[in-house]
């Protein structure tokens, strides 16, 4: 349905990312934003040629498998957070895993872009259907409208079952953030993230070992895996915290909003998938209304969100 190209980021490009990571003070956080959440996607774009070789459920586990092992090992959580703080660390590791499995099985039907910018949509219609402003139900129209045309208002013909599966990582990302924020109030740091994508790589296990079998020892699929991991998980968090350190929470936030335009740009860029003229006015909607509904808010404290 969609053209697929080969191209993979180049060992140049991913060691000039790193290195930027490993010296955050010397690039401007606008800068390391940007890296971060182009990381994410190319990451997305990875896992999405994966799967000539296992499948959503094989990539899951391996993204959050590997993704847990170097947190884990970054962090070394050895305390007993408490059965309340457990709790939470245990809902949000099942909605890590709900969202992730959900978003890899809706890229073997959409394109990038139309799953970021719908899973986006989620996240940013709670925020503002909870708001008692006016102006924040005007973006929230707007942003429904966004992905109305993401669907196929316009004529644009998408994947029954994909746009389903976009929709449930809409639903898994809201909760996601809600538990995230939640949880961040009882274990600081990135150790609730570590400990959290761990438990979603326990839940998702069964699914990667019955789809993908013995094909995720294979050392060519790890490393494509760990690939993944580092891409998705642990680069774009560390770059976000190192830029959340030096700006303004509102451009932390201005920036965010970016994200799906930059899902349309990778997925067109690296995976051949350019979208029709209504679903890239779609991905304009969903990012216009949480630019304005950002623009539009007094200063909040922003803490990050943690890489889907």
């Amino acid at each position: 349905m969609y053209a697929h190209a080969s191209r993979t980021p180049s060992p140049a490009a991913t060691a000039r990312f790193v290195a930027a990571l490993g010296r955050p003070e010397a690039v401007p956080p606008p800068v390391l934003m940007l890296l971060g959440m182009v990381s994410t996607q190319v990451g997305a774009a990875v896992a999405k040629q994966l799967f000539a070789a296992t499948s959503p459920g094989g990539t899951t586990t391996l993204r959050l498998g590997l993704g847990a092992l170097v947190l884990l090992a970054a962090t070394r959580p050895t305390r007993w957070p408490g059965w309340r703080a457990a709790g939470l660390i245990g809902a949000f590791g099942v909605a890590m895993a709900a969202m992730n499995l959900a978003f890899y099985a809706a890229l073997q039907r959409v394109p990038l872009g139309v799953a970021v910018t719908v899973g986006f949509a989620g996240p940013l219609l709670v925020s503002l259907l909870g708001s008692r402003r006016l102006v924040d139900v005007l973006w929230a129209l707007v942003a429904g409208t966004g992905v109305l045309l993401l669907a196929g208002l316009g004529g644009i013909g998408v994947d029954p079952l994909g746009l389903l599966l976009s929709a449930l990582i809409a639903v898994g990302w809201a909760g996601y953030v809600l538990l995230g924020k939640a949880m961040s109030g009882h274990v600081p740091g990135s150790r609730g993230l570590a400990l959290g994508m761990a438990v979603g790589a326990v839940c998702v296990l069964p699914f990667g070992v019955v789809s993908g079998g013995a094909g995720l020892l294979d050392p060519r699929i790890v490393a494509l895996g760990l690939g993944v991991a580092l891409l998705s998980s642990v680069l774009p968090y560390s770059a976000e915290l190192a830029a959340l350190r030096r700006m303004p929470a509102r451009v932390f936030a201005v920036l965010l909003s970016l994200e799906p335009a930059v899902a349309a740009l990778v997925g067109a860029l690296l995976l051949g998938e350019l979208l029709a003229w209504p679903q890239v006015a779609g991905v304009a909607c969903v990012v216009g209304a949480a630019l304005g509904a950002t623009l539009a808010r007094p200063d909040r404290r922003v803490t990050g969100r943690a890489p889907r």
